[in-house]
């Protein structure tokens, strides 16, 4: 009898801006084997993001990548793809990267591109909906519920095909603040779960071939 081959593990290219919380749960999970995953690589726009340092702590190749090193926004998509094939990139994972993906990434990374939203799609999203202007948002409708969402990335902001949402409930007394916390914290589950699944073949990416959540 041959023993049965190991579970060749995901290689994850992640994009961040600021902080990289989401990065850095993705990165514990990697290591301790919940994820059949690994990071193989972090970019960034920002030289100061935090993510970039939190790639350095765990030895993964960090690289700030923005436009003001390049003619055109051609250029930087075109370094973008090149840095993440040079490291083999199966999957790309957006973690508060707030800047848009360029056309030659999405062709070449077609539903492999990840991101994780801080709400409930389709609602509360778009252009300028990120962060505490999201949760603002929730409140505002007087929502009951809200969550993170995790869908594919296209060319338009916030409408790839969802893959997994989660919800939180909204209370009488949240700010934005408090909201945030605790959509965060459902966030770093998701989004290490889903790229689990994408690993051992429980979600298959070759089905997403054009369908939106519209």
């Amino acid at each position: 009898m041959t023993k049965k081959s190991a579970l060749k593990k995901l290689r994850l290219g992640v994009l961040a801006s600021h902080g990289g919380s989401n990065l850095q749960a993705i990165i514990d999970n990697c290591e301790a084997g919940r994820i059949a995953a690994e990071v193989c690589c972090v970019i960034s726009n920002n030289k100061n993001a935090t993510a970039l340092e939190r790639a350095r702590r765990h030895h993964i190749p960090a690289c700030h990548v923005c436009r003001s090193q390049f003619d055109s926004d051609e250029e930087l998509d075109r370094a973008i793809v090149d840095i993440l094939n040079q490291h083999k990139v199966d999957v790309v994972c957006l973690a508060g990267y707030m800047k848009i993906i360029g056309q030659q990434m999405t062709s070449r990374y077609r539903n492999r591109i990840l991101n994780i939203h801080p709400a409930l799609l389709p609602r509360f999203g778009g252009e300028g909906m990120y962060g505490r202007r999201v949760h603002e948002a929730v409140l505002k409708s007087g929502e009951r519920e809200s969550g993170p969402t995790i869908h594919l990335v296209d060319e338009i902001y916030d409408h790839g095909r969802i893959l997994a949402q989660r919800k939180v409930p909204v209370l009488p007394t949240d700010t934005p603040e408090t909201l945030a916390e605790r959509v965060l914290k459902e966030e770093h589950r998701l989004y290490s779960e889903t790229i689990d699944k994408i690993a051992r073949g429980h979600i298959n990416l070759d089905e997403y071939t054009g369908d939106t959540h519209e």
